[in-house]
């Protein structure tokens, strides 16, 4: 199970979720949050599709 946590705001949440190599994290609004039934101790999958994608280096 990946562990992850959410932080909310006035009205988007942070959703962070630890993959085991790198944290994946998305904002999303809170009526998303509440939807989405998310809460602490559940299990989340993270879903990902981008047509954008930026690397970096340090």
């Amino acid at each position: 199970m990946l562990k992850g946590t959410i932080v909310k705001g006035a009205t988007t949440s942070h959703v962070r979720i630890d993959t085991g190599g790198a944290v994946v994290t998305a904002s999303i609004t809170n009526e998303a949050v509440a939807d989405l039934k998310l809460e602490k101790g559940k299990p989340a999958y993270a879903v990902i599709k981008a047509s954008d994608v930026m690397v970096g280096i340090d």
